[in-house]
């Protein structure tokens, strides 16, 4: 088990590493995290919803995605209320208190489910979440030292170098543990370092002389390496740019909404050359993108709201009149529409409000939530899309809304939706306005699509005159995965981490 000091210091990271380490030794391997709290979810193949995290972990791990591999997600709707996803399903929107309640309810949830995985796979690799010396909430706790000592678990405590701290971090989690989770921390992993790592010795020295625990690693801070980041603590860093210089190519504008989901849709426009990505959250920062996005939302209608307190929207409707091109995801693309209706407070105490009227279209949010992986093609090559026509396309729906209008292009054609039939009402998904400038979709991931993506940014360039710089073939996300675990590996101790775990690295299968 991983666990850390503090969010953000690299678990989810660590645990796609050494899931590829352990596959690539030749082991069947498994990621599990019993509680993850993000908005950045995914859809398994039988329509379930799990942390992004957890699915990226698995696909270092070479295996399906699953929702015993994060039985129980929450997903903030506002600042003392979130939605608890239980075994893939909505179960229910809780305040914080009301959520203690359904503690042993969901303990049930993580146990069996980690359960079915250890069954069936020789290695399961769990993440902890934030610190297991929150000491305020160590009584009701479902991820951290109950999870590791239910499984016997050894675990590796690992803190962040780069926010400062660490050896204050790493010791003070140990004082504030009790004696027999004490006992399962087995090595101290130092993440995020920069610079010379002799520096370190007399500090690593001290801190195993203090502790009895070996220190199992220093991994250095990477650049190269490009895999999603699952906090939003990630979007700290507005700015993220491949291109060269001060003057890229394409600017584009992410608005920032406080709820934003699925954040990580937009990682690989960061990785094209030339293309300067922003994330925004005020009319001040806006400038003059070629491009505005608007995310999805957990809470489409109170983000609509903030949008216009913050006087974004007549940015977005300068920018739009400007020749600006805009792109709606998810929440993103009720967004765009004229009128959303929430008759039912499903997403908030707002019946009703006007969108920003860009396409013809009405969202009412009704009925149970839509969770679908889906697999089809470009089939309006037009606009935004121009070049793009019969372009695969991959990715996933999670929304509760329904979306409808007339007189528009639906420019996606959906062929497999893994969980349920195609009907002819839901053959196609999206839409783009006449001129081919303002485009809405529910489906994330379609900038990992590379022919679409590309197809977007040659043809913006060709609207702003300008030329976009040839843009190398971006690595498949398999190889990312080698390159972490080949970084992590040379990192570690990982003949102290087999020896902790008792596992044997020289494990031959064919002999069973």
């Amino acid at each position: 088990m991983i666990q850390g000091t503090a969010s953000h210091v690299g678990k989810s990271v660590l645990v796609s590493a050494l899931c590829r380490i352990f596959r690539q030794d030749g082991f069947r391997v498994a990621p599990f995290k019993a509680q993850n709290m993000s908005n950045n979810s995914y859809v398994t193949r039988d329509g379930g919803e799990i942390g992004r995290a957890q699915a990226v972990q698995a696909e270092a791990a070479g295996v399906e995605a699953r929702v015993e591999m994060n039985p129980v997600l929450l997903k903030p709707e506002a600042d003392h209320i979130a939605q608890v996803v239980r075994m893939g399903r909505p179960m229910v929107s809780a305040r914080v208190r009301d959520y203690f309640a359904l503690k042993a309810q969901l303990w049930e949830s993580v146990h069996t489910s980690l359960d079915a995985l250890r069954a069936e796979y020789d290695i399961v690799v769990i993440e902890g979440a934030g610190s297991p010396a929150e000491i305020n909430l160590k009584a009701t706790e479902i991820v951290n030292m109950r999870v590791a000592l239910y499984a016997g678990a050894p675990v590796l405590l690992c803190g962040d170098i780069d926010r400062g701290g660490v050896f204050a971090a790493l010791v003070g989690t140990l004082a504030l543990l009790e004696p027999e989770e004490r006992e399962v921390i087995k090595a101290f992993i130092i993440n995020k370092f920069r610079g010379d790592a002799s520096l370190l010795t007399d500090g690593l020295t001290m801190l195993e002389e203090r502790t009895g625990i070996p220190v199992a690693g220093v991994v250095h801070h990477y650049r190269d390496i490009h895999i999603p980041e699952e906090d939003s603590v990630a979007l700290d860093i507005p700015v993220r740019s491949n291109a060269s210089g001060n003057d890229p190519a394409l600017d584009i504008a992410v608005v920032q909404l406080p709820h934003i989901s699925n954040f990580d849709d937009f990682d690989p426009l960061a990785r094209e050359p030339g293309v300067r990505l922003r994330y925004v959250t005020s009319a001040a920062e806006f400038g003059r993108p070629d491009l505005v996005i608007l995310p999805g939302s957990k809470t489409t209608i109170p983000d609509l709201a903030w949008l216009e307190a913050q006087g974004l929207s007549g940015e977005i409707h300068r920018r739009h009149q400007e020749g600006a091109s805009i792109i709606g995801i998810c929440g993103g693309y009720q967004m765009l529409g004229t009128h959303l209706y929430d008759p039912e407070g499903i997403e908030s105490a707002v019946p009703e409000m006007d969108g920003l009227g860009l396409l013809p279209l009405t969202t009412v949010f009704a009925g149970s939530k839509e969770t679908h992986r889906i697999r089809g093609e470009v089939s309006e090559g037009t606009g935004l899309l121009n070049g793009a026509t019969g372009a695969p396309l991959t990715g996933y729906e999670i929304h509760m809304g329904r979306t409808s209008g007339e007189e528009l292009t639906a420019p996606f054609r959906i062929e497999d939706r893994s969980d349920v039939p195609v009907t002819s009402a839901t053959t196609h998904d999206g839409a783009m306005d006449a001129e081919g400038r303002v485009l809405g979709t529910y489906i994330h991931g379609l900038f990992h699509n590379g022919a679409i993506r590309r197809a977007m940014l040659v043809e913006l360039a060709r609207r702003k005159g300008v030329n976009l710089p040839d843009a190398p073939q971006l690595g498949a996300m398999d190889g990312e995965f080698d390159k972490l675990a080949d970084w992590v590996r040379g990192s570690l101790d990982m003949d102290l981490i087999y020896a902790v775990t008792g596992l044997d690295r020289n494990f031959d299968r064919a002999g069973i």
